[in-house]
């Protein structure tokens, strides 16, 4: 172990606990870095918070690329191959490591890293609903503190030695590649690859919300931005109506409808998913409002209300209610 030194950086101590190999790497904007994290407490039992061995992945993150927690970058950077070392960071870098924790909990989890279908930041989020979802974090985030991070450096990647994920690119390149993955979901939805096709507008979505998230709500580009998001949103919906996911469809197209109750498609589809539900009030209300927004969709409405499906609806109702009476 290697005594505690600073690295010039006000707030921080690093101590180096096992050496790595060769001289330090050239960390570039883009480079990707590889590395395992341990997030601890500084209290007597060093309570761990995370832990990326035990999730059994480790962490990437592209320099340069406005991560949130942008002190890693300043860790890693001092740091050589293989090289495990422990730093004490104090509060003014520690902020926000609560809303960081809370993603990257959620992909372990299996779960989506944010929320894409709700039309806030995720700061204004944890605001409107008063807790990141888990208690450990809510008590960070009440009460911030200096945290223990313990890294180790596994791997260095030049812009030029991987394939750049949406997460790893710009906002410019977010947005070139919106378009490319909206095609690329249509050509697969349109092959009956449902799942395949999910994937890409999900990504494309996520590509738009990190945008906007940079623009202030309502105004022209948000709001050019929030359509185009409607738009794939509404592409996804239409898969999952495919997979037979009617509650998640009827999850996103109601958050559309909470924020933008002129768009028609929303409606159509929710009232799709409501029936397949047995939600016949629901399905009905949906497809008026329909017909109120296009009275043009008059045909394909009557002709979905005249279908198998909402017929069976409607009569698994009234069984439903014979069945209730006493």
């Amino acid at each position: 172990m290697v005594d505690s030194l600073l690295l010039g950086v006000e707030g921080i101590k690093k101590t180096i606990l096992y050496g790595g190999t060769s001289e330090i790497p050239k960390f570039i904007t883009g480079s990707k870095v590889t590395f395992h994290f341990r997030t601890m407490l500084c209290n007597d039992d060093r309570t761990v918070l995370d832990d990326s061995k035990k999730v059994g992945v480790p962490m990437e993150v592209v320099i340069g690329n406005m991560f949130k927690l942008d002190v890693w970058e300043t860790l890693l950077k001092s740091m050589r191959i293989g090289e495990v070392a422990e730093f004490w960071c104090d509060i003014i870098h520690t902020g926000l490591y609560p809303m960081v924790a809370k993603s990257l909990r959620r992909i372990a989890e299996g779960k989506d890293p944010v929320d894409w279908h709700i039309h806030t930041c995720g700061m204004a989020n944890m605001f409107a609903f008063h807790t990141l979802g888990y208690d450990d974090l809510d008590e960070l985030q009440k009460e911030p503190q200096p945290l223990i991070f313990v890294l180790e450096l596994l791997k260095v990647q030049q812009p030029s030695e991987y394939h750049r994920e949406s997460w790893a690119m710009n906002d410019e390149e977010r947005l070139k590649a919106v378009p490319v993955l909206h095609g690329q979901g249509n050509k697969l939805y349109k092959q009956g690859r449902f799942e395949e096709a999910t994937n890409k507008y999900k990504e494309a979505i996520l590509c738009i919300k990190n945008v906007q998230s940079k623009e202030k709500a309502w105004e022209v580009p948000w709001l050019k931005l929030e359509k185009t998001a409607n738009t794939l949103t509404l592409n996804y919906c239409q898969c999952l109506l495919r997979m037979q996911e009617y509650y998640e469809v009827i999850e996103h197209t109601s958050d559309i409808i909470n924020q933008h109750p002129g768009v028609m498609k929303a409606f159509y589809l929710r009232g799709k998913a409501h029936t397949e539900v047995w939600n016949e009030a629901e399905a009905k209300a949906d497809f008026q409002r329909v017909l109120d927004l296009d009275p043009n969709m008059k045909k394909k409405v009557a002709f979905f209300l005249l279908s198998d499906t909402f017929r069976s609806c409607a009569k698994r109702k009234s069984d439903d209610g014979a069945l209730c009476v006493n």
